[in-house]
């Protein structure tokens, strides 16, 4: 299946992305990308025409709105720097999560606001406002949620070493921020949490050539990403984290292991992981039934479970 990769130039205007955080069908395999810009602006990943926007019901949660939006663009591959097996065939792109100020007939170039992100119930209250995009051949439906060509990401990914410790910088209701791990580079390297693959023991000597970083909802989705230049195109690597085996890896995609993620030992929600070049990087622990304070020490650890948490 055809890979459609955005370019280094348009994911450089957002402080972060995640192919694989979310439970819902248009990501498995990380077939979308989210994508986090710094203000809640919905400013366009593609450059090309809108083709039509629709508005429909979404679940009601009391921390969203009940309505979603769907903005579907015929790409200009050109104007938008996106690399796709068999151009001649075309693209659409699927926009989500943006309440439209264009409309059918508009041209938008990269960067170009959309209107104003919303939270809808198809988030978990801990996510951000963000804007989801995914792609399909203009013969393919248009408006199911799942059928999407894979997304790749035109970027080196950089693995960050992490023991699992932190210090709580942010508290909200559902989540916490740890300081730790720290960016090495923010705003020129693309950085997410790392994990070791390619060993069914906790490889705590591997060397850098031997890491990839982990990307999605760990371990309360059913599967999330092992993303960098290791092996991707290998199959049945075991993926470890925190000197503990977590999953096994197809390509890029990483089926969860049955583990419980715990922070001082008490069994937390999971983890929320992404790639981002911004500050603001440290671990995001997803725990709604924890309670921290800011300034609170926490040491992350992993083990394997008979009753795991699974949200999708």
């Amino acid at each position: 299946m055809s890979r459609v990769q955005l370019p280094e130039s348009t994911l450089r205007e957002y402080r972060r992305f995640s192919l694989y955080n979310s439970p819902y069908p248009a990501h498995d395999a990380g077939c979308a990308i989210d994508l986090y810009p710094a203000t809640n602006v919905g400013c366009s990943p593609i450059a090309g025409e809108v083709v039509e926007t629709r508005t429909v019901r979404a679940p009601s949660k009391s921390y969203a709105d009940d309505e979603e939006h769907l903005i579907l663009v015929d790409v200009d591959l050109g104007a938008s720097g996106i690399d796709v097996e068999s151009p001649g065939q075309g693209l659409v792109a699927r926009v989500l999560h943006v309440r439209p100020t264009v409309t059918s007939g508009d041209w938008i170039s990269v960067g170009d606001s959309l209107g104003s992100m919303v939270r809808s119930g198809f988030f978990a209250p801990w996510v951000e406002n963000h804007v989801h995009v995914g792609f399909r051949r203009p013969s393919q439906h248009l408006h199911r949620a799942g059928g999407s060509l894979p997304v790749d990401v035109g970027v080196d990914v950089e693995p960050l070493p992490w023991d699992g410790t932190g210090t709580v910088i942010e508290v909200g209701e559902t989540y916490a921020l740890l300081d730790a791990p720290e960016h090495p580079a923010t705003g020129e390297r693309f950085a997410g949490v790392g994990a070791t693959v390619g060993t069914d023991e906790p490889a705590k000597t591997a060397g850098s050539a031997r890491r990839v970083a982990l990307d999605g909802g760990f371990a309360h989705y059913a599967a999330g990403g092992a993303l960098g230049s290791v092996g991707r195109e290998r199959a049945d690597e075991t993926v470890s984290f925190l000197d503990q085996p977590i999953g096994a890896r197809t390509n890029r995609t990483v089926t969860w292991r049955d583990v419980d993620v715990l922070a001082n030992g008490d069994r937390i929600t999971g983890l929320s992981l992404f790639v981002g070049i911004d500050p603001s990087f440290g671990a995001k622990l997803v725990c709604p039934d924890w309670e921290c304070s800011v300034g609170e020490q926490v040491r992350v650890t992993v083990r394997d479970s008979d009753d795991p948490i699974r949200l999708g």
